[in-house]
């Protein structure tokens, strides 16, 4: 009776020790950011603010600061380039971990300046796509995060082109893949929700109005730790958990 008694109570205290484990564990992100630097952004007067918040952003889901998604994997690169479905390169985890917000903004500005390229989403996506499938990150949710007017500039498209836009690679990377569309107008915003097809990849925008409110919330002289308003901003407003919603056809 005694040898039972302490086989239940050091099963207990194993069960009870692996659910808190379990419960101590947040899930990992992967992480893709496109920034747009094309001439019609950069001259929006986005361009600069879009390279601070990133900066925050970046940094504050690096370190797990204010309660934010620690990250799996990140990679950040520019959307389109110099010819239509020109593949470009995305900057991993490493450049970025252990920086300084000022120093990850200035590594960003470096590595990312204005140019006259093209913005094709659709390109951008396919290499998502692909970098997802050589590292295996279907296991992990997948968040994809462009900071950008929204508006495609492709050869031979005509009009914005907005339903042009191909997230057909992306349905099936993960069970959840959400788009995260940062700095549009309010017009382009609701396009991107309603006109480009998609089935089970999730939908987030966050117009330029709204995004105007993240500096607000700086403390001065806080420092990173201290900007702890900043933080819940960002899980109120940016990273919101998006529910799938119907298909867009």
């Amino acid at each position: 009776m005694i040898m039972k008694t302490i086989i239940v109570f050091l099963m207990s205290t194993f069960l009870f020790g692996c659910s808190g484990d379990f419960a101590m564990k947040r899930p990992r992100l992967s992480l893709f950011v496109g920034i747009d630097v094309s001439g019609s952004f950069y001259n929006s007067g986005q361009y600069e603010e879009a390279i601070d918040f990133l900066s925050y952003y970046l940094h504050g889901h690096l370190n797990e600061m204010g309660e934010l998604k620690p990250l799996k994997s990140l990679f950040v690169g520019s959307i389109g380039g110099d010819t239509g479905e020109e593949v470009k390169s995305f900057r991993p985890i490493h450049d970025f971990q252990g920086k300084s917000v000022d120093k990850i903004k200035e590594d960003l500005k470096e590595w990312f300046p204005k140019s006259d390229a093209l913005t094709d989403f659709s390109t951008f996506f396919k290499s998502v796509a692909t970098i997802s499938k050589k590292r295996n990150l279907s296991l992990a949710p997948i968040t994809i995060m462009l900071v950008t007017d929204g508006l495609p500039d492709v050869p031979g498209v005509e009009g914005d082109a907005i339903d042009q836009v191909d997230l057909s690679e992306l349905e099936y990377l993960s069970r959840n893949v959400t788009v995260r569309l940062l700095y549009p107008d309010p017009t382009n915003a609701h396009k991107w929700e309603t006109v480009i097809p998609r089935k089970r990849v999730r939908m987030w925008t966050v117009d330029r109005e709204v995004m105007q409110g993240w500096k607000n919330q700086l403390v001065d002289n806080g420092g990173p730790s201290g900007q702890q308003k900043l933080w819940k901003w960002i899980r109120d407003n940016i990273d919101f958990r998006v529910r799938r919603g119907a298909p867009v056809r």
